[in-house]
């Protein structure tokens, strides 16, 4: 059988990774990923085949992946966080379906940073929520921030994801300036760096005391609702029980 496993590995711990990617790691021949995140996975994987590349290269080690795969050679992608978003699961389903190969491909959730960092705040997402990529590379500008308008004036709770990198240090402060349009500068705000793995750090503000000069990339922001408070330390925002 040709079998292809796309995996979601966590946020990068060992400790949020599922025991269902494990176990797929452990049934496959060849590692397919990018090279840092072979890095988190390397107990699971020694002396296996890897084929690793950089930023950017997605598709190739897509193409790769599929390529081992109809070899015969049972394979794993691997992607942080969860297959399905902003990963690895869209473009493999879309690749085997264009080439029309009849490999069996499996995909394997993973615990994405959004809900990794809101364990670590406390319960901040607790109510509807709208996750957000800020990164232009892959979808327009102004198409992210009619989205991160819309969430805002509908008063979703907010994950924001790649808020902020040297090549686009200005659009976490457009995404916030729209925000603030809706939103109160007494919302709460939890910013999370290195979600679950090493070098990881939080903290709780509000929208009106954000600082954005130390967010970067390894950086998840979730914004809380109009209900949203802190209290003890952690953010939470009520379900609407009657408490």
């Amino acid at each position: 059988m040709k079998k292809l496993y796309v995996i979601g590995i966590g946020p990068g711990g060992e400790g949020r990774m599922t025991f269902e990617a494990i176990k797929a790691l452990e049934e496959s021949d060849v590692i397919v990923g990018y090279t840092p995140y072979l890095e988190y996975v390397k107990k699971f994987i020694e002396g296996k085949e890897t084929f690793d590349s950089g930023m950017r290269k997605e598709i190739e080690r897509c193409e790769k992946a599929i390529e081992f795969s109809e070899s015969g050679k049972t394979t794993s992608i691997i992607s942080t966080g969860d297959a399905g978003l902003y990963a690895m699961a869209g473009p493999i389903l879309e690749l085997v379906k264009e080439k029309g190969s009849d490999i069996e491909v499996e995909v394997v959730p993973g615990v994405t940073s959004v809900f990794s960092a809101a364990a670590e705040l406390g319960a901040p997402i607790m109510h509807d929520l709208a996750i957000i990529s800020l990164s232009d590379l892959l979808t327009p500008w102004d198409l992210i921030l009619k989205r991160v308008k819309l969430a805002a004036e509908g008063d979703f709770i907010i994950g924001l994801y790649n808020p902020r990198s040297k090549g686009r240090p200005e659009n976490l402060d457009k995404a916030l300036e729209v925000i603030l349009k809706y939103k109160s500068p007494d919302t709460p705000v939890g910013v999370v760096k290195n979600s679950g793995r090493e070098g990881n750090e939080k903290w709780i503000t509000t929208l009106g005391k954000l600082e954005t000069e130390e967010i970067d990339m390894m950086t998840v922001l979730i914004i809380g609702n109009k209900s949203t408070f802190i209290f003890d330390e952690k953010m939470v925002t009520p379900r609407g029980y009657n408490i």
